[in-house]
């Protein structure tokens, strides 16, 4: 077990360095002048420009740019924003709370409603329950997230026309109420893949010898299922939900737009635009760090539930 975790770990330092490099590499390829940024398009001076260069270590080569900048990583400074001048790692601490929230509150709404969903799919499997949620799943898998974000704005305008669902909050309440339509707006995808999985390995749990011999005993198939087929089908289902995570991080940056809310994705459209490297890069390699975080923890959970995989 002890081998296998560093393993992982080993693999994790790995995959973050060679998505960093990758990243530093990429934002590079932008063709607009960082300089014209930082001086915000204004005619300036040579003088001016070499010590903007210097001051944001411009004038120095890509590998000692790349090296400045992943030493202050492992020290929690991203550096200075060209367009904001502001502590990139100021920026995205402000904004990281509702990009979080919502990823978070997405796959809690997920998990309550997919695991349950794909039980009851596979226990009435080739029933009118099976086809109807079947047909809503492929609605739900088929409808990106900002569409769906705009079809909610309007029907929830209609619904509620006094109440504020987009932009700016106060206070915890706000926030809530903020994140939770573009949460619900994020998780109606990962329902529909999380529980057409739970369908097809609860399906395979419940053609299972074990399960025959568990009825023969005379246990309930309530307690078959949700003490012993469920256990199993664990396995594909968290990873799944650790894959959909990462696609939920990618989805908020569009669906906050949507809503107007100021989490990582509008600083990160501005970024792109802007050539405004620190801030790409920070949070980009944060959207890898998370998915490579949770990857890794579900690859560890799999050898705590399946004896098999600790075996190995």
């Amino acid at each position: 077990m002890v081998k296998f975790i560093l393993k992982k770990l080993v693999q994790y330092v790995v995959v973050l360095f060679c998505a960093s490099v990758i990243i530093f590499g990429m934002v590079r390829l932008n063709k607009t002048d960082p300089v014209s940024v930082i001086v915000g398009g204004k005619q300036t001076t040579a003088e001016t420009v070499a010590n903007i260069k210097k001051d944001f270590n411009l004038d120095k080569s890509n590998i000692e740019q790349y090296g400045i900048w992943i030493t202050g990583v492992f020290h929690g400074d991203f550096g200075t924003s060209f367009q904001y001048r502001q502590s990139v790692s100021e920026l995205v601490g402000r904004r990281f709370p509702v990009t979080a929230g919502i990823v978070i509150l997405a796959t809690l709404i997920a998990i309550v409603i997919a695991i349950p969903t794909g039980i009851l799919t596979a226990v009435k499997q080739n029933t009118p329950v099976d086809t109807t949620l079947s047909i809503i799943q492929l609605i739900l898998v088929a409808s990106p997230p900002f569409l769906t974000s705009i079809l909610m704005i309007v029907f929830a305008t209609i619904i509620a026309p006094g109440y504020a669902f987009t932009g700016s909050f106060h206070g915890f309440g706000e926030f809530l109420s903020r994140i939770s339509l573009p949460a619900i707006a994020l998780a109606f995808s990962m329902i529909a893949l999380t529980s057409r999985v739970v369908k097809t390995s609860m399906i395979e749990q419940l053609q299972s010898n074990y399960k025959v011999v568990a009825t023969a005993k005379g246990i309930s198939n309530t307690k078959i299922i949700w003490k012993h087929c469920l256990k199993n089908t664990l396995i594909p289902v968290i990873t799944i939900i650790g894959t959909q995570i990462g696609v939920l991080l990618v989805g908020s940056v569009l669906v906050e737009e949507v809503f107007s809310l100021a989490g990582l994705g509008s600083i990160l459209i501005d970024g792109v635009k802007a050539a405004d490297y620190p801030v790409v890069q920070a949070v980009t390699i944060l959207m890898v760090f998370i998915f490579l975080t949770i990857s890794t923890i579900m690859d560890i959970l799999y050898a705590v539930i399946d004896p098999r995989i600790r075996a190995k």
